[in-house]
């Protein structure tokens, strides 16, 4: 409550899922949604931890974006945490790639 009282907004912190707990059509699901696939590339193409939710160029609004990072964080792809008022996200490759070997470098060729 202490947050609110200084003028930050109280959200929970995101739920992760471990890649090893996602079904293949999951996977699957998540990466073949066109704004999700931008994300993933975007990104893949940033260093971990840089991008907040509000930095990328997606034609959707702040509800549907916030979905959309909430399905790739339940598919594995994508980490994020909170640093001040900000949500920053990393591409959780190495575990992904662990658990499905090849989807992402189809996805990031696209």
């Amino acid at each position: 409550m202490a947050d609110q009282a200084a003028g930050g907004s109280h959200r929970a912190a995101p739920v992760h899922t471990d890649p090893e707990d996602v079904p293949v059509q999951t996977a699957l699901s998540a990466v073949a949604d066109p704004v999700r696939m931008q994300l993933i590339r975007e990104l893949a193409n940033s260093p971990d931890w840089t991008r907040s939710c509000g930095s990328f160029d997606v034609p959707v609004g702040k509800a549907a974006l916030s979905h959309h990072f909430s399905v790739l964080r339940g598919a594995g792809l994508v980490e994020q945490r909170d640093e001040g008022p900000k949500r920053v996200n990393r591409l959780r490759r190495e575990e992904f790639d662990a658990r499905f070997p090849g989807l992402l470098d189809l996805v990031l060729r696209g």
